[in-house]
């Protein structure tokens, strides 16, 4: 690495909008964030009750192929 060109890494304190906060590593000390780990739905596990299917999964209850003869 060459010397006195990279800025400094600082510890940061990330703070979410739903209130949670957690420290890490950065040039900055502060961070704002919209989502985080805590409040995101995918991570919840609050992504809503529809079931998300495959194209494979489209494609045969499309043409019928699901369907026990």
């Amino acid at each position: 690495m060459k010397a006195n060109i990279h800025p400094e890494m600082k510890d940061a304190t990330v703070k979410c909008a739903c209130g949670a906060s957690f420290k890490t590593k950065s040039v900055k000390e502060e961070i704002h964030v919209e989502v985080c780990s805590e409040c995101h739905p995918f991570y919840t596990g609050a992504q809503g009750k529809a079931k998300k299917t495959g194209n494979i999964e489209k494609f045969n209850k499309k043409y019928g192929f699901n369907q026990a003869e």
